[in-house]
């Protein structure tokens, strides 16, 4: 029994003897290679967007003039129609009545006037007579040139080039001329018009951003604009800023903008919506890959590479995105070096070899991102 626990000590000691070896051959781990980048200042073009509404050139409500039944549609919703085209036919059976009556009156008050003149002549009446009954053939005139005007007003033309919109009315409704729903919209849609507000943090950003001593120098200053449609698509036409509104609206603390599309394929239509898209110049401003940006804790954090390329992790403030960069406003330096790929695998006093990456300016042209990573506040960051 003693030789059997002297042998198991001897196993014992052996086994842990040949542990020390192994743990004495095992190499040191070695740092890996990571791609960094130095932090400089640059130029970089921020797109401030805004929701605008959509709408034709020219959007004119089609109203009768008369009152009626509709008699025929000439038109269908969504048609395209020319300036001087039959859109409605209102019964006018009624004014037609009117109208023989006064051309009546008018035969009557000629046949008057007609009987008067020669008595005037040989003054066997005073001219009094004669003047009256011309001023009642003229009353009757000017009666039956209403009546007969009612009556073209029972056909309705397009004042416009452009579309059709509803049709709220059917063959046989009654219409008149005080109805709150008119018979239709037509709109003129070869140029489309943009509308978007900004408050009044956007409007002073805006207004320190384009210079000029009045509003038509700043907006000739503004930059073509960018249209993001519903389908998260880029519009392919620019648009202009044209116009913005001398006052803020005191109720909604806003200021609306007016920027201009051409149309040429009827692409867009009036009612729709989308997203402006403005490019703003921002000149000596620090950015970084967003892959280099991670969150712990709902705050945006980046590895710095220190001394002996060891990475420390620190807090920074991002004031929107340039193309794949973050701006970055706070928590960096110029001439710190950044790690911009595989964040995940690094913690704080981690060794690594910096390889440094080409920088990007973020001024030229960038491939196609996604339309989440173009999304910023169109206003500057609290400092």
């Amino acid at each position: 029994m003693k030789k059997n626990s002297i042998f198991a000590l001897f196993a014992l000691l052996i086994i842990a003897s040949c542990g020390k070896k192994e743990e004495q051959q095992m190499p040191a781990p070695t740092a890996a290679p990571f791609p960094v980048q130095t932090v400089t200042l640059q130029d970089a073009v921020v797109y401030h967007e805004y929701t605008a509404n959509l709408e034709g050139q020219q959007n004119v409500e089609i109203r009768p003039k008369v009152n009626g039944f509709i008699q025929k549609i000439y038109v269908d919703e969504g048609q395209v129609v020319r300036k001087g085209q039959i859109l409605f036919k209102l019964e006018t059976q009624t004014l037609n009545q009117d109208a023989s009556a006064a051309k009546a009156m008018i035969q009557a008050a000629q046949v008057e006037v007609d009987r008067l003149k020669p008595l005037v002549d040989r003054k066997i009446i005073s001219n009094v007579q004669l003047e009256t009954a011309k001023a009642k053939l003229a009353q009757a005139k000017s009666a039956y040139g209403s009546i007969a005007s009612n009556i073209g007003f029972g056909t309705i033309v397009s004042p416009v080039n452009g579309v059709i919109g509803s049709l709220p009315f059917r063959e046989g409704s009654l219409v008149n001329s005080v109805s709150e729903m008119p018979l239709t919209t037509v709109s003129d849609t070869k140029i489309v018009r943009a509308y978007f507000s900004m408050n009044e943090k956007q409007l002073l950003f805006f207004n320190k951003t384009f210079k000029g001593g009045s509003t038509a120098e700043k907006l000739k200053s503004v930059p073509e604009v960018s249209l993001l449609l519903v389908d998260d698509s880029e519009y392919d036409q620019k648009g202009k800023v044209v116009t913005m509104n001398g006052l803020v609206n005191p109720t909604t603390g806003t200021i609306q903008f007016r920027a201009e599309f051409k149309n040429p394929e009827g692409i867009l239509r009036s009612g729709s919506s989308g997203i402006i898209r403005m490019p703003i110049l921002q000149k000596d401003v620090m950015l970084v890959p967003q892959n280099a940006v991670f969150e712990v804790q709902g705050k945006q954090m980046i590895f710095v590479v220190g001394e002996g390329n060891k990475v420390q992790s620190k807090i920074i403030v991002t004031n929107g995105t340039s193309d794949l960069n973050f701006i970055v406003t706070e928590g960096l330096s110029e001439g710190d070096v950044v790690v911009v790929e595989g964040t995940s695998k690094l913690k704080n006093d981690t060794e690594i070899v910096p390889q440094q990456k080409k920088e990007t300016n973020s001024t030229e042209t960038a491939a196609p991102i996604a339309k989440d990573s173009l999304k910023i506040n169109a206003t500057p960051a609290k400092k």
